[in-house]
């Protein structure tokens, strides 16, 4: 008897373009990612652009855009429904075939009334299948002049159940569910029939998407059975809330995944932390890329909503920051210099002093802030300056200006520069240091005064 073939994993990620994509929506695009890295499999991109009007080229650059940002390539994609709808309407007729879709001609407005009637009378608003042909039934004539919806003739009696990888059993009684209209009057196919035709023909594995999408999930798989098709395993992953406790959306302030960026934040650092809102491996708040796809499963998805907390996001940039290559860092903060229009740093200074600065930083854009100081120089306060430059020590420091033009430039030979100002005045490191660092870089808190000035060119 020969082994069975595993099947190899592939999950999807499917967003629509019609806003700009926030991390609430992306984190439905990290998780199926890392599952098909961590198994080996293939991960795809599909754009769900049937709503029409609201669709646009501009939001689908920015998921593109936001993907790369993060590093999560997709292996096939991007699809594009729009693009798909010959084929949809071939399943649809497939289906229309087999007797498991039917014309409804029941108008709005009786649909309407049908539903108010219902609520009157404490009913679950629901179509009751007057169009359903059944054995022995007899259907209201056809009114003329009318195109029909298509509805999908959902089996009636028992129940749809799932075992979601998140959510655990999940049972629904057919009962709850009416025939879901399928296509509209001009035939464009709806999202639930696009959505099975989708998967099916991607051969999709896995579906990992949030845990809105908990109610159309026993619609699709009745559709799946009817194509005599394979159920995907499904992950309901719950809601990201913003810090105010509300569903993360742009209606509520959340900002596209490409703000992030260019405020300064890293990838692997938004990966991280993104990770752990609803995903996590003992205690490990901070980890790699490649650690969190070694770990990453579906098993240790969590149940609750998870709460975005930016205070928090930055915490976790800085030990990114911290942890990075001076080097790699060097590279990474160059375009935010570029920005601000600082020149006048050699590749070489630049490595020294984002190792120098990195420890104080929680972001690109500070590290930039810093180094810009050190170029440039830093406009200090009027407080600072009256506090720090003060008349008594103003001797000092022309003492240190006369010792520092004649030292050779480097750490040790300004280092000692210092002390023998000090040796000389009677001065504590403190009283001299920090009117350096406030005529220097603008701020009586930086690092050590002889890194500094090592870094600065002698004469600025």
């Amino acid at each position: 008897m020969t082994a069975k073939t595993p099947i190899r994993t592939r999950t999807r990620f499917a967003p629509s373009p019609t806003g700009f994509i926030h991390l609430g929506n992306i984190r439905s695009a990290l998780y199926p990612w890392a599952f098909a890295r961590a198994t080996g499999g293939d991960f795809i991109l599909r754009i769900e652009d049937t709503d029409v009007e609201r669709s646009s080229q501009a939001a689908v650059d920015v998921i593109i855009e936001g993907m790369r940002w993060l590093g999560l390539d997709h292996d096939e994609g991007p699809f594009f429904q729009m693009q798909r709808m010959d084929r949809y309407k071939a399943v649809l007729a497939e289906l229309q075939a087999a007797g498991h879709v039917y014309p409804c001609y029941m108008s709005v407005a009786e649909l309407d009334a049908l539903r108010e009637k219902q609520m009157a009378a404490k009913e679950k608003p629901r179509y009751d299948g007057t169009w359903r042909p059944e054995p022995g039934k007899t259907l209201p004539p056809i009114p003329a002049g009318v195109q029909p919806v298509l509805r999908f003739k959902n089996p009636q009696g028992g129940a749809v159940v799932w075992d979601d990888k998140v959510k655990g059993r999940i049972e629904i009684s057919n009962d709850e569910l009416d025939d879901l209209v399928i296509a509209r009057p001009d035939g464009t196919p709806t999202y639930n029939f696009c959505v099975v035709v989708d998967d099916m023909d991607m051969a999709i594995t896995h579906v990992i998407r949030g845990d809105d999408h908990v109610n159309n999930t026993p619609r699709q798989i009745n559709i799946f059975r009817a194509l005599g098709k394979d159920v995907p395993v499904y992950a309901h992953l719950p809601t990201v809330l913003n810090e105010q406790g509300e569903k993360m959306s742009k209606r509520n302030g959340a900002k596209p995944v490409t703000q992030y960026a260019a405020e300064g934040y890293l990838p692997d650092a938004m990966v991280n932390y993104l990770a752990r809102l609803g995903w996590s491996h003992g205690d490990d708040e901070i980890f790699s890329r490649e650690q969190f796809v070694e770990w990453f499963n579906l098993d240790h998805l969590g149940k609750s909503a998870a709460q975005f907390d930016e205070a928090k996001l930055r915490w976790v940039n800085a030990q990114h920051l911290k942890a990075m290559a001076d080097e790699k860092l060097a590279v990474e903060v160059a375009p935010f210099l570029a920005a601000k229009g600082v020149t006048g740093l050699d590749a070489a200074r630049l490595v020294r002093a984002c190792g120098l600065f990195k420890d104080r930083c929680s972001t690109l854009v500070e590290l930039a802030g810093w180094l810009q100081r050190l170029v440039t120089g830093g406009q200090a306060s009027a407080e600072d300056i009256s506090t720090h430059v003060t008349e008594a020590v103003r001797p000092a420091l022309a003492k240190l200006a006369e010792a520092l033009g004649g030292c050779e430039w480097n750490k040790a030979a300004i280092a000692a520069a210092i002390k023998q100002v000090l040796a000389e005045t009677g001065l504590k490191m403190p009283q001299l240091a920090m009117p350096v660092r406030v005529l220097v870089m603008g701020t009586p808190q930086t690092p050590s005064v002889d890194a500094i000035l090592e870094l600065m060119k002698k004469k600025m």
